[in-house]
């Protein structure tokens, strides 16, 4: 009796021992299943790298994760727009863009004549125009008529546009640009549109493209190995900066010339046009002067019978105050 007692208890102890590691498995699939769970979709909040995934090594989960019901939905990525983020560019217009082209000069000013500009204006004119801008070309300002413009500019109602952009087309210096007549600040150009200036493009962008030398110095360049050449919960009395949503998109860095090609126009805005035109509706405004960026340094490079000017680099430079991102589409 004693023995088959025995034997019923130990039975008893190896089925309980039984269930303990089955449900320790279980628990581990369980626990394995809310990890792989969690991995999926915390990959909408976590960093993520840029490059191409290899689909060979990590599986659509990575991009998708299951609904209880079975339906699936994507994860958002970095690249995705933020509407908080962004500019609002719903209005009844995109915006004015003036153009001030300057090709002659008084004999006064030392400057000679820009060959090659007019092709620069043409190209501005059809480039801003497809973008919806409402565009106008000024030639050969003296400086009085471009401080007039711009101020006359500022004090205009646009409250139905999204933004404002102007174009210089001159020779410089830095931080100053030449009228027919002689040299005037930028910042006293640009300074009609601060936010206690112009109401009505207050919180909006305000965006200055400059193609004019900054300097005398020339930049020889160096071989490389890579290759060939809304916010509603907000404080009601909330202040924004009166210098806030510039942005200033310079031909060339402090210092340096301004490549200009008579036949082709200068360097930047031919690369400014040419980027605008394949993405100016689709990437963001730092996307699009990057590429401009890397396509002054890389596809262009002066060549003179002057051995001093033959051969030289260039690089633009971009300064921006934006507070969001900008696209030029709705």
């Amino acid at each position: 009796m004693r023995t088959v007692q025995a034997g019923v208890k130990g039975l008893a102890f190896w089925l309980w021992e039984l269930g303990l590691r089955v449900g320790a498995k279980a628990q581990m699939a369980d626990d394995q299943d809310h990890v792989g769970e969690q991995g999926a979709g915390d990959s909408a909040s976590t960093d993520t790298v840029d490059a191409k995934p290899d689909r060979s090594m990590f599986g659509s989960s990575i991009f998708r994760k299951k609904k209880k019901n079975g339906s699936t939905q994507s994860v958002r990525t970095p690249r995705d727009r933020v509407p908080t983020y962004q500019y609002n560019m719903n209005f009844e217009k995109v915006g004015k863009c003036i153009i001030i082209n300057n090709k002659n000069f008084d004999k006064v000013t030392g400057m000679g004549v820009r060959n090659g500009t007019d092709k620069d204006a043409e190209a501005l004119f059809k480039c801003f125009r497809s973008l919806g801008f409402d565009v106008t070309v000024y030639n050969d300002c003296s400086c009085a008529k471009m401080q007039d413009l711009l101020k006359r500019a500022s004090e205009e109602d646009h409250s139905d546009s999204a933004c404002f952009a102007c174009i210089l087309l001159s020779h410089g210096e830095e931080n100053l640009i030449y009228g027919k007549d002689g040299v005037t600040p930028i910042k006293d150009l640009t300074a009609h549109f601060r936010g206690d200036r112009c109401k009505t493009l207050l919180e909006k962008p305000k965006l200055f493209f400059i193609q004019a030398c900054r300097g005398t110095e020339l930049d020889d360049g160096i071989q490389a190995d890579s290759g060939p050449i809304n916010d509603t919960d907000a404080n009601p009395r909330y202040k924004i900066p009166v210098e806030a949503d510039f942005l200033f998109a310079y031909s060339t860095v402090p210092g340096y010339y301004s490549w200009r090609n008579p036949g082709k126009g200068s360097w930047f805005v031919q690369a400014l046009c040419s980027i605008l035109d394949e993405h100016g509706k689709d990437l963001e405004i730092m996307q699009i002067l990057t590429r401009v960026n890397d396509r002054v340094a890389r596809h262009f490079e002066s060549q003179s019978e002057d051995p001093r000017f033959n051969e030289k680099k260039q690089i633009p430079c971009v300064v921006s105050m934006l507070t969001k991102e900008l696209y030029f589409s709705k």
